[in-house]
Protein backbone atom coordinates (compact mmCIF):
# COMPACT_ATOMS: atom_id res chain seq x y z
CA UNK A 1 0.00 0.00 0.00
CA UNK A 2 1.50 3.26 -1.04
CA UNK A 3 2.61 5.83 1.95
CA UNK A 4 0.43 8.91 1.27
CA UNK A 5 2.41 11.87 2.99
CA UNK A 6 0.98 15.61 3.21
CA UNK A 7 3.91 18.02 2.99
CA UNK A 8 3.99 20.01 5.78
CA UNK A 9 7.66 21.45 5.06
CA UNK A 10 8.94 22.30 2.05
CA UNK A 11 12.57 22.23 3.05
CA UNK A 12 11.75 18.18 3.71
CA UNK A 13 15.32 16.23 2.38
CA UNK A 14 13.25 13.71 0.75
CA UNK A 15 11.43 16.46 -1.24
CA UNK A 16 15.12 17.69 -2.82
CA UNK A 17 14.61 15.62 -6.15
CA UNK A 18 11.83 17.36 -7.43
CA UNK A 19 12.69 20.51 -6.07
CA UNK A 20 16.71 21.80 -5.30
CA UNK A 21 18.59 19.15 -7.61
CA UNK A 22 19.86 19.95 -10.54
CA UNK A 23 19.23 17.88 -14.46
CA UNK A 24 23.26 17.15 -13.88
CA UNK A 25 22.70 16.26 -10.51
CA UNK A 26 19.68 13.99 -11.19
CA UNK A 27 22.36 12.42 -13.24
CA UNK A 28 25.13 11.76 -11.05
CA UNK A 29 27.75 11.42 -13.40
CA UNK A 30 30.49 10.32 -11.05
CA UNK A 31 27.99 7.18 -9.60
CA UNK A 32 25.85 6.91 -12.60
CA UNK A 33 23.91 3.99 -11.07
CA UNK A 34 22.61 6.15 -8.84
CA UNK A 35 21.15 8.38 -11.22
CA UNK A 36 17.40 9.75 -11.05
CA UNK A 37 15.41 11.67 -13.91
CA UNK A 38 11.46 13.32 -13.14
CA UNK A 39 8.53 11.70 -15.38
CA UNK A 40 5.77 13.94 -15.39
CA UNK A 41 2.01 13.41 -16.45
CA UNK A 42 -0.49 10.62 -15.77
CA UNK A 43 0.71 9.50 -19.64
CA UNK A 44 4.36 9.51 -19.38
CA UNK A 45 4.75 8.17 -15.78
CA UNK A 46 2.44 4.88 -17.00
CA UNK A 47 4.58 4.26 -20.80
CA UNK A 48 7.86 4.46 -17.99
CA UNK A 49 6.17 2.11 -15.85
CA UNK A 50 4.88 -0.25 -18.60
CA UNK A 51 8.32 -0.47 -19.63
CA UNK A 52 9.94 -1.48 -16.70
CA UNK A 53 11.65 1.45 -15.24
CA UNK A 54 11.47 1.78 -11.23
CA UNK A 55 9.63 4.54 -9.57
CA UNK A 56 11.38 6.28 -6.44
CA UNK A 57 8.77 8.41 -5.62
CA UNK A 58 5.69 10.60 -6.74
CA UNK A 59 4.69 13.83 -5.70
CA UNK A 60 1.18 14.98 -6.62
CA UNK A 61 -1.99 17.58 -6.38
CA UNK A 62 -3.99 16.14 -3.35
CA UNK A 63 -7.03 15.93 -5.93
CA UNK A 64 -5.46 13.44 -8.07
CA UNK A 65 -4.74 10.72 -5.27
CA UNK A 66 -8.16 9.43 -6.02
CA UNK A 67 -8.43 10.45 -9.44
CA UNK A 68 -6.06 10.22 -12.56
CA UNK A 69 -2.60 9.27 -10.43
CA UNK A 70 -4.92 6.19 -8.44
CA UNK A 71 -3.48 3.39 -11.31
CA UNK A 72 -0.40 4.77 -10.76
CA UNK A 73 -0.27 4.65 -7.02
CA UNK A 74 -1.64 0.94 -6.82
CA UNK A 75 1.36 0.10 -9.50
CA UNK A 76 3.77 2.03 -7.40
CA UNK A 77 5.09 0.95 -3.92
CA UNK A 78 6.58 4.87 -2.79
CA UNK A 79 6.20 7.30 -1.51
CA UNK A 80 3.30 9.93 -2.48
CA UNK A 81 3.84 13.57 -1.81
CA UNK A 82 0.83 15.81 -1.88
CA UNK A 83 -0.30 19.11 -1.05
CA UNK A 84 -2.12 21.54 -2.77
CA UNK A 85 -1.05 23.03 -6.24
CA UNK A 86 -0.23 26.19 -5.33
CA UNK A 87 2.53 24.83 -2.41
CA UNK A 88 4.03 22.26 -5.31
CA UNK A 89 4.49 25.01 -7.69
CA UNK A 90 6.14 27.15 -4.97
CA UNK A 91 8.09 24.05 -4.16
CA UNK A 92 9.38 22.80 -8.05
CA UNK A 93 9.47 26.67 -9.41
CA UNK A 94 6.47 25.28 -12.28
CA UNK A 95 3.37 24.45 -12.46
CA UNK A 96 3.19 20.80 -12.87
CA UNK A 97 1.97 19.52 -16.12
CA UNK A 98 -1.27 17.32 -15.22
CA UNK A 99 -0.41 18.05 -11.81
CA UNK A 100 1.96 14.58 -11.19
CA UNK A 101 5.28 14.01 -11.33
CA UNK A 102 7.67 10.75 -10.37
CA UNK A 103 10.79 10.34 -9.55
CA UNK A 104 12.09 7.24 -11.28
CA UNK A 105 15.78 5.36 -11.39
CA UNK A 106 17.59 6.34 -15.01
CA UNK A 107 18.61 2.98 -16.77
CA UNK A 108 22.07 1.21 -17.17
CA UNK A 109 22.72 2.05 -20.77
CA UNK A 110 24.13 -0.33 -23.27
CA UNK A 111 27.07 0.18 -25.31
CA UNK A 112 26.40 0.98 -28.96
CA UNK A 113 27.71 -2.30 -30.34
CA UNK A 114 25.31 -4.05 -28.47
CA UNK A 115 22.64 -1.93 -29.06
CA UNK A 116 22.69 -1.79 -32.53
CA UNK A 117 23.28 -5.38 -33.41
CA UNK A 118 20.68 -6.67 -35.87
CA UNK A 119 19.04 -3.06 -36.27
CA UNK A 120 18.94 -1.60 -39.51
CA UNK A 121 17.92 2.11 -39.37
CA UNK A 122 19.12 4.06 -36.75
CA UNK A 123 19.17 7.92 -35.90
CA UNK A 124 22.22 9.75 -35.03
CA UNK A 125 21.96 13.02 -32.75
CA UNK A 126 25.12 15.29 -33.02
CA UNK A 127 25.27 18.03 -30.72
CA UNK A 128 21.47 18.30 -30.88
CA UNK A 129 21.34 20.67 -27.42
CA UNK A 130 17.22 21.71 -27.59
CA UNK A 131 15.08 19.40 -25.14
CA UNK A 132 12.13 19.88 -27.43
CA UNK A 133 13.65 19.00 -30.31
CA UNK A 134 15.03 16.05 -28.40
CA UNK A 135 11.60 15.45 -27.19
CA UNK A 136 9.94 15.77 -30.64
CA UNK A 137 12.46 13.50 -32.63
CA UNK A 138 12.23 10.41 -30.38
CA UNK A 139 8.55 11.26 -30.82
CA UNK A 140 8.65 11.18 -34.66
CA UNK A 141 11.70 8.16 -34.19
CA UNK A 142 9.15 5.84 -32.04
CA UNK A 143 6.33 6.66 -34.72
CA UNK A 144 8.15 5.89 -37.95
CA UNK A 145 10.00 2.79 -37.27
CA UNK A 146 13.38 3.72 -36.49
CA UNK A 147 15.11 1.26 -34.45
CA UNK A 148 17.38 3.22 -32.27
CA UNK A 149 18.93 6.82 -31.60
CA UNK A 150 22.33 7.02 -30.86
CA UNK A 151 23.43 10.71 -29.40
CA UNK A 152 27.01 12.51 -29.56
CA UNK A 153 28.10 13.14 -25.81
CA UNK A 154 26.84 16.95 -26.12
CA UNK A 155 23.76 16.54 -26.71
CA UNK A 156 20.79 17.19 -24.56
CA UNK A 157 19.83 14.31 -22.22
CA UNK A 158 17.31 12.65 -23.39
CA UNK A 159 16.06 12.28 -19.55
CA UNK A 160 15.62 15.76 -19.40
CA UNK A 161 12.23 16.24 -17.57
CA UNK A 162 11.45 18.77 -20.36
CA UNK A 163 12.85 16.08 -23.54
CA UNK A 164 10.89 13.39 -21.49
CA UNK A 165 7.19 15.19 -21.82
CA UNK A 166 7.51 16.70 -25.46
CA UNK A 167 8.32 13.24 -26.30
CA UNK A 168 5.53 11.94 -25.03
CA UNK A 169 7.14 8.79 -23.26
CA UNK A 170 8.63 7.52 -26.28
CA UNK A 171 12.26 7.71 -24.90
CA UNK A 172 11.19 4.48 -22.75
CA UNK A 173 9.96 2.70 -25.55
CA UNK A 174 12.66 3.94 -28.53
CA UNK A 175 16.31 2.59 -27.22
CA UNK A 176 18.92 4.96 -27.20
CA UNK A 177 22.50 5.50 -26.37
CA UNK A 178 25.44 7.35 -26.86
CA UNK A 179 28.27 6.91 -29.42
CA UNK A 180 31.78 8.49 -29.06
CA UNK A 181 32.07 12.41 -30.87
CA UNK A 182 31.45 11.44 -34.84
CA UNK A 183 34.86 12.88 -35.29
CA UNK A 184 36.79 10.88 -33.41
CA UNK A 185 35.87 7.07 -33.34
CA UNK A 186 31.81 7.36 -33.93
CA UNK A 187 31.70 7.23 -37.60
CA UNK A 188 34.40 4.50 -37.75
CA UNK A 189 32.33 2.63 -35.00
CA UNK A 190 28.69 3.20 -37.61
CA UNK A 191 30.99 1.46 -40.44
CA UNK A 192 32.35 -1.29 -38.86
CA UNK A 193 28.75 -2.33 -37.46
CA UNK A 194 27.86 -1.93 -41.35
CA UNK A 195 26.11 0.90 -41.57
CA UNK A 196 25.96 3.50 -44.69
CA UNK A 197 25.97 6.99 -43.12
CA UNK A 198 23.53 9.46 -43.97
CA UNK A 199 24.79 13.05 -43.19
CA UNK A 200 21.54 15.33 -43.79
CA UNK A 201 23.41 18.86 -44.62
CA UNK A 202 23.47 20.76 -47.99
CA UNK A 203 26.47 21.11 -50.16
CA UNK A 204 26.87 20.85 -53.65
CA UNK A 205 27.22 17.01 -53.34
CA UNK A 206 24.34 16.37 -51.83
CA UNK A 207 21.95 13.21 -53.01
CA UNK A 208 18.06 13.95 -52.56
CA UNK A 209 16.25 12.08 -50.14
CA UNK A 210 14.55 10.11 -52.30
CA UNK A 211 17.39 9.07 -53.93
CA UNK A 212 16.86 5.00 -55.03
CA UNK A 213 20.59 3.92 -54.11
CA UNK A 214 20.08 5.48 -50.66
CA UNK A 215 16.29 4.22 -49.92
CA UNK A 216 17.65 1.03 -50.66
CA UNK A 217 20.66 0.69 -48.42
CA UNK A 218 20.34 -2.64 -45.75
CA UNK A 219 22.11 -0.59 -43.14
CA UNK A 220 21.44 2.95 -42.82
CA UNK A 221 22.61 5.76 -39.91
CA UNK A 222 20.29 9.04 -40.36
CA UNK A 223 22.52 12.07 -38.91
CA UNK A 224 21.35 14.97 -37.81
CA UNK A 225 22.87 17.72 -36.61
CA UNK A 226 22.95 20.63 -34.04
CA UNK A 227 20.16 23.42 -34.25
CA UNK A 228 21.84 26.70 -36.16
CA UNK A 229 25.12 25.18 -37.31
CA UNK A 230 24.23 21.32 -38.69
CA UNK A 231 26.85 18.98 -38.81
CA UNK A 232 30.21 19.91 -38.16
CA UNK A 233 32.37 19.59 -41.69
CA UNK A 234 34.55 16.70 -40.82
CA UNK A 235 31.80 14.77 -39.90
CA UNK A 236 30.05 15.32 -43.53
CA UNK A 237 32.87 14.79 -44.84
CA UNK A 238 33.39 11.08 -43.61
CA UNK A 239 29.42 9.81 -44.42
CA UNK A 240 28.74 7.80 -47.35
CA UNK A 241 26.40 10.16 -48.14
CA UNK A 242 25.16 14.04 -47.91
CA UNK A 243 21.36 14.01 -48.50
CA UNK A 244 19.17 17.11 -48.49
CA UNK A 245 15.58 17.59 -48.45
CA UNK A 246 14.47 19.55 -51.80
CA UNK A 247 12.82 22.72 -50.35
CA UNK A 248 10.87 25.11 -52.18
CA UNK A 249 9.92 29.00 -51.82
CA UNK A 250 13.28 30.38 -51.30
CA UNK A 251 13.39 28.10 -47.70
CA UNK A 252 17.30 26.87 -47.25
CA UNK A 253 16.25 23.86 -44.57
CA UNK A 254 13.72 22.79 -41.72
CA UNK A 255 14.32 22.71 -38.14
CA UNK A 256 16.44 19.29 -37.23
CA UNK A 257 12.85 17.99 -35.42
CA UNK A 258 10.79 18.62 -38.44
CA UNK A 259 13.73 17.16 -40.99
CA UNK A 260 14.02 14.59 -38.93
CA UNK A 261 10.33 13.22 -39.62
CA UNK A 262 10.72 13.13 -42.76
CA UNK A 263 14.15 11.94 -43.03
CA UNK A 264 13.06 8.56 -41.18
CA UNK A 265 9.46 8.23 -43.26
CA UNK A 266 11.83 8.91 -46.30
CA UNK A 267 14.31 6.53 -45.57
CA UNK A 268 12.77 4.23 -43.66
CA UNK A 269 13.01 0.11 -44.43
CA UNK A 270 10.50 -0.66 -47.52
Amino acid sequence: MANIIEIKDLSTPELAVFSKLTEAQLRNKLEPEKGIFIAESPKVIKTALDNGFEPLSLLMERRHIEGQAKEIIERCNVPVYTAARDVLASLTGYELTRGILCAMRRPVLKNAEELCRGMRRVCILEGVVDTTNIGAIFRSAAALNMDAVLLTPTCCDPLNRRAVRVSMGTVFQVPWTYIPKLSEGGLEMLHAMGFKTAAMALSDDSVSIDDEKLRNENKLAIIMGTEGDGLSQSTIDGCSYTVKIPMSHGVDSLNVAAASAVAFWELRVR
